[in-house]
Order: structure tokens, then sequence, then C-alpha cells
């Protein structure tokens, strides 16, 4: 596993196709806890995509905030290049990876979008710590009370886990995680 260090260009590149600076802010975050993350786990992890996945995650908001958001920004991505495994990323964080059901509900088309990768279940464990580290709605002491605290916080605060089906799919990545951790 060799390591990953954010590209200033990749930066640049959120900024040219119009990101504000509050989602830049939270990409980055985001970047930066999935690499703490993964830094912390006993596992042989592909540390770009970590880094780059995380990053560009929320590549549609410069265009939505709205649920379709995962797809135009994987549609955005595949225009601009990005390799594919980060373009499945934005495609597939929605709620942590959707079942057919949900998809259908949500009114996207319907296709796979389980996370099949653990750089994948990473990212996304990372997004919603990053919330609930930032969104100032719970209280914690330090970046790790949230981690130990994950799921007294989403089960206590319905915004993180969205609905009961999210939330159990939440659980089941921090549990995951939290057992490959060093």
């Amino acid at each position: 596993m060799s390591d990953y260090t954010i590209q200033q260009e990749d930066i640049e590149l959120l900024k040219d196709q119009g990101m504000v600076a509050e989602d830049l802010e939270h990409s980055m975050q985001v970047a930066e806890k999935s690499l703490e993350i993964s830094r912390r786990m006993n596992a042989d992890l592909d540390m770009e995509l970590v880094g780059r996945g995380a990053l560009f995650h929320d590549l549609g908001k410069t265009v939505t905030h709205e649920i379709k958001h995962g797809l135009i920004g994987a549609e955005k991505g595949a225009e601009l290049g990005l390799p594919s495994a980060v373009n499945w990323v934005m495609e597939k964080h929605i709620r942590g990876g959707l079942t057919e059901a949900e998809a259908v509900e949500l009114g996207l088309p319907v296709k796979d979008y389980t996370l099949h990768l653990l750089e994948e279940r990473v990212i996304i464990y990372a997004d919603r710590l990053v919330d609930i580290i930032h969104d100032g709605l719970v209280e914690i002491a330090d970046e790790r009370e949230a981690e130990t605290r994950f799921k007294e916080i989403l089960k206590e605060n319905i915004q993180y886990g969205k609905n009961d089906i999210t939330t159990e799919r939440y659980y089941g990545y921090h549990d995951e995680i939290q057992g490959l951790m060093k």
C-alpha cells in the first residue's frame, strides 16, 4: 500500500468546475479523513482511489444538491477523463450504496449501486464522520469520539442515517472498518 497526498491540480479542477467553497471544504475533509482512516487499517488499499474518490465524491454538487448529484458527478467525471473507479464512487455514494428498490424509490436509474470495494466503503464511512464532526449537531470532544459513538449518533440523529435501511448499511461499514483497525 503506497501512500497518497491530495493533489493541488485535483482541487483546482473542482474549483474550475464551479464547486463552491463550502462543498470544496467538505470534499477535502472527506478526502483527508478517508486517507487517515485508511492509514490506520490493516488492509491493502488503493490510496489514490481513496483520496481521489473522496475528493471528487460530490462533484455533481456543482450542478445540484439533489439526490441525482451522484449520477451527475459520475457523468462529469467521465467527461473530464477521471478514472472509472473514481466515477463509480461518485455514482454509488448516495446513501452508502443503494439497492435497486431504493433507486426506484428515489427516482434513480435501476442499477447496482452497492459498494463492492473496501475503498468505497471507507469513503462513505468518512463522509458520515465528517458530517458528524463538522455539522455541530452532536457534541463530541474529538474526531475519534465520532468513531466510538458512531452507531449511537446515527441512531439518535436520523439525518445522518436517513432511514433504517441506510443506517443499518452504515453500521455494517463501521463494524467492518473498525474491525480492520491496527
